[in-house]
């Protein structure tokens, strides 16, 4: 499946509005590093990080939750299941 990764960044961007985001890089790279960095739970103390599985629930909770289509719902989704896989097979 091809991405569009300016468009997923927008999306994630909608979601996640409070969060800082560099806009000068690839989409692609922005995007997957921002997933990474959710998903390791970065932007927590590390004493109270939450597991990558864990984090992966609340993210997408907090997708199925928002404003966005099924359609773009879908498509962040399957990022995040792609960059979790690659976080997964990394360890």
């Amino acid at each position: 499946m091809e991405h569009n990764y300016e468009e997923l960044l927008n999306l994630y961007k909608k979601i996640w509005n409070s969060r800082e985001i560099k806009s000068e890089e690839d989409s692609a790279v922005v995007l997957k590093e921002a997933m990474k960095r959710e998903l390791n739970d970065e932007n927590s103390h590390p004493r109270v990080r939450k597991n990558k599985e864990t984090k992966f629930f609340f993210a997408i909770k907090r997708v199925a939750e928002s404003e966005l289509t099924i359609v773009e719902k879908y498509k962040l989704i399957a990022c995040y299941t792609v960059e979790l896989e690659k976080l997964r097979t990394n360890l």
